[in-house]
Formats: structure tokens, sequence, C-alpha cells
């Protein structure tokens, strides 16, 4: 029986480790940002993360498994035909993995009661591809950290 991407992500043995490195990884994607699309996600990311403890942690929780579901045909692609790299992978698909996810998060958008968050999500998501393939290569790298 083939183990999916999301059942290797959400492991109870290595789940709050993968929410962190996401954590990890988002931060770090956010602070390199810059020019006034930068600024406007800064802006959204510090709206969310402010919006109560814990709660950006809970929607990583709940996002990782949802990502990874969106992920694992790709996933099965790079293994199967024996990549190396699953960032370059993703990179050199990047406009059709990025809206793979962010199908992810725009149903998560529509689907909220908080007007806040949704405000904040609809300031970036015009320009949010763009910035999701930009996190392509890390994703790649954290995934195979885990999934291998």
């Amino acid at each position: 029986m083939t183990i999916t991407l999301r059942e290797r992500l959400d492991a109870p043995e290595i789940r709050e480790a993968v929410i962190a490195d996401c954590q990890a990884m988002v931060d770090q994607e956010i602070s390199e940002k810059s020019g006034m699309s930068g600024t406007a996600v800064k802006i959204a990311y510090k709206t969310v993360t402010g919006f109560a403890p814990g709660y950006y942690h809970d929607v990583l929780a709940g996002l990782i498994p949802r990502f990874a579901t969106q992920l694992d045909p790709f996933w099965t692609d790079f293994t199967t035909s024996g990549g190396s790299m699953f960032g370059d992978y993703l990179a050199k698909r990047g406009d059709e993995v990025s809206e793979a996810l962010l199908a992810v998060t725009d149903e998560m958008a529509e689907a909220s009661g908080r007007a806040v968050i949704v405000k904040a999500y609809r300031t970036v998501r015009g320009g949010a591809g763009k910035h999701v393939q930009t996190a392509l290569p890390r994703l790649g790298d954290l995934i195979t950290k885990y999934a291998v």
C-alpha cells in the first residue's frame, strides 16, 4: 500500500515539527518580500498572525494536510520519475502548483466567517501566485525532509 504525502506529513510523530518548519519557512519568505506587493503581504500576514494567540498555528495545522493532498500528484510523479530535487520539480511547474495550493486558501477564505481575515486575504490574493512560486524551492526541500 502506498502512503500518500498527506499521510506522511500528517503523521502524529512529526506533525508538530512539520508545522513549526512550515511556520519558519513562511516567516522567512515574508521577511524577504519587498516593494508594494511585499508590503501588502507583510501587513496581511501581521493581521493574520496578530489575530489571536495560536490562530496561525491552528491555520497551518489545517492547511498542511490539504496542501499535501494537492501536492500528492506532483510528489508521486516526482518520485516515479526519479527526480533529485523536489523544490526544482515544483518550481518548473510553478503556475500549476501555485494554483493547486491557492485553491485550498481560496476555499478557506470563502468559508471563513472572520471578516478581517477575508479582507487581508483578498488584499494579497491577486499577486499570491507569484509569491507562492517564489517559495516552491523551499517548500520542496521541507517536504523532502519529512517525506523521504
